[in-house]
């Protein structure tokens, strides 16, 4: 076996041995300038809807028959306060009674017993058929074709003295979200995979334990959304219990506009009202689909707040560099 022999001089140090990196005495280039293309059509669209808005406001400002000191000043009218206090009450009872029954309705659909599916997709279709304000008059006059509630022993009264406007719009608005909530609850049962079922089944658990600790708590990241939706969208039709002399929100400012003329007012301040309820459970609704949807995606977008709080951060940051 032959000896290495050592080419390099002895007299070279090692520094002179080391390679020279070719790109070390390259000039690093210059950082690229982006130029952002100018949009001129946005500038002009948001100048001229800009104008529209500032005419709008300007309109309703300057308008001589339209008191706005009497907005203000009957906005926190204890008439008022009732008056929306009812309104989210009824809204409540109405959405939790459509949910329940919704539920029931939906696990009727899916039956396989071709007696409850077909007396479950009869009441959705009768209910989601007919408008909201008819079903409410339906109720209000069921007195001219059961004059008399006889239920035997249990209980017996005339109809009019059940059907209170109260208990009309509970019947009403209730029975109608139950209608679509039936569909929104089968749609959120339906997208549980069906191993999850059959899994379930195999362990041993019921029909009906597999629904409530399987099916259900997988099947709330579909359903909540669109009941939130529902419950906000119910505040809204809730104003339709006018028609059965139920003194809610807009009754009860309608009752002092017509006594005070001042019709436009008085609606102003049931806008505000409903407007405020509506934001406040649109809050409520986004922090519960956030809370479902942690089992769905690896990381949770950030809330608003927390929107807030990083651009704060980034732009104390900068004044600090700068």
């Amino acid at each position: 076996m032959t000896d290495k022999f050592d080419k390099t001089p002895a007299d070279a140090t090692p520094s002179a041995t080391v390679a020279k990196d070719p790109g070390a005495d390259r000039v690093p280039p210059e950082a690229i300038k982006a130029i952002p293309v100018r949009h001129w059509g946005r500038y002009v669209s948001a100048v001229v809807v800009l104008a529209l808005v500032a005419l709008l406001v300007n309109a309703f400002a300057t308008a001589e028959k339209i008191q706005w000191n009497a907005v203000g000043d009957k906005l926190f009218d204890s008439t008022v306060l009732a008056g929306a206090g009812r309104t989210l009450l009824i809204s409540v009872l109405a959405m939790v009674l459509g949910v329940v029954l919704g539920i029931v309705l939906a696990v009727m659909r899916l039956s396989k017993n071709p007696v409850t599916s077909w007396v479950a997709w009869v009441y959705i279709w009768f209910f989601r058929g007919t408008p909201v304000y008819v079903q409410l008059l339906l109720w209000f006059n069921l007195a001219l074709i059961f004059p008399m509630l006889n239920l035997g022993p249990i209980y017996k009264d005339e109809m009019t003295d059940v059907m209170t406007p109260f208990m009309c719009a509970l019947l009403g608005l209730g029975l109608n979200e139950a209608a679509y909530m039936a569909e929104i609850c089968r749609a959120g049962l339906l997208a549980v995979d069906e191993g999850q079922t059959e899994a379930a089944h195999a362990l041993g658990m019921s029909h009906s334990r597999t629904l409530r600790r399987i099916v259900i708590p997988q099947a709330m990241r579909v359903i909540v959304p669109p009941t939130g939706n529902e419950f906000i969208n119910m505040l809204k039709t809730s104003s339709l219990v006018y028609a059965v002399t139920y003194n809610e929100l807009l009754r009860a400012t309608s009752t002092i506009g017509s006594t005070s003329y001042a019709v436009m007012e008085m609606l102003f301040v049931a806008s505000i009202w409903y407007l405020v309820m509506t934001s406040i459970f649109s809050v409520f609704q986004y922090y519960l689909e956030r809370r479902y949807a942690r089992g769905s995606t690896r990381s949770l977008p950030p809330t608003p707040w927390q929107k807030i709080k990083a651009n704060l951060f980034s732009v104390s940051g900068r004044r600090s560099v700068a």
